[in-house]
């Protein structure tokens, strides 16, 4: 089964046959599969009221076990973006009544990040949808391809998640 990475390459095969360009067989579907997983996960989330950003926070509290809460510190590390926009985005869960900020009882100058029970529901109602969306994506492989093809990328991403900042 021929694929449009299939048509890209022999075409740049054909114009540029001077450069190895075997990288893109596997990059090119790499980027291709994101743009769709990302459309798949809007689409999850958005029918549980949620945008992509909301959900990354909130199943991260959710992740964290009773009492679903972490710090900022915590959840800017869980999530890779700078404080000021975490603060943002804290404040704007607040707002919609899906996480509420509390003192840390260990840290008399700090917050704790606390997951309410409607953003709990939200975060669980939203995973179950972006399950069903990937469960879709994946439906043409085996059980073993998909555990193949999950361990080969975790050899391609493992140098990124465990490099320091």
């Amino acid at each position: 089964m021929e694929d449009e990475v299939d048509r890209l390459v022999a075409a740049w095969r054909r114009e540029r046959p001077d450069l190895d360009v075997e990288p893109l067989e596997v990059l090119s579907r790499v980027s291709r599969l994101a743009r769709h997983l990302d459309r798949a996960r809007r689409l999850a989330f958005a029918e549980h009221g949620l945008e992509s950003w909301e959900f990354d926070v909130l199943t991260a509290l959710r992740r964290a076990g009773s009492p679903y809460q972490l710090s900022p510190g915590q959840l800017l590390t869980q999530t890779l973006v700078t404080s000021g926009t975490m603060t943002n985005r804290i404040d704007r869960l607040a707002k919609r009544g899906l996480v509420e900020r509390q003192p840390d009882p260990s840290d008399r100058r700090g917050v704790l990040v606390s997951l309410t029970d409607s953003g709990r529901r939200h975060a669980d109602e939203a995973l179950a949808g972006l399950l069903t969306q990937e469960r879709a994506l994946l439906g043409d492989l085996t059980t073993a391809q998909r555990r193949e093809l999950a361990a080969l990328l975790r050899a391609l991403t493992a140098p990124f998640d465990n490099t320091p900042a």
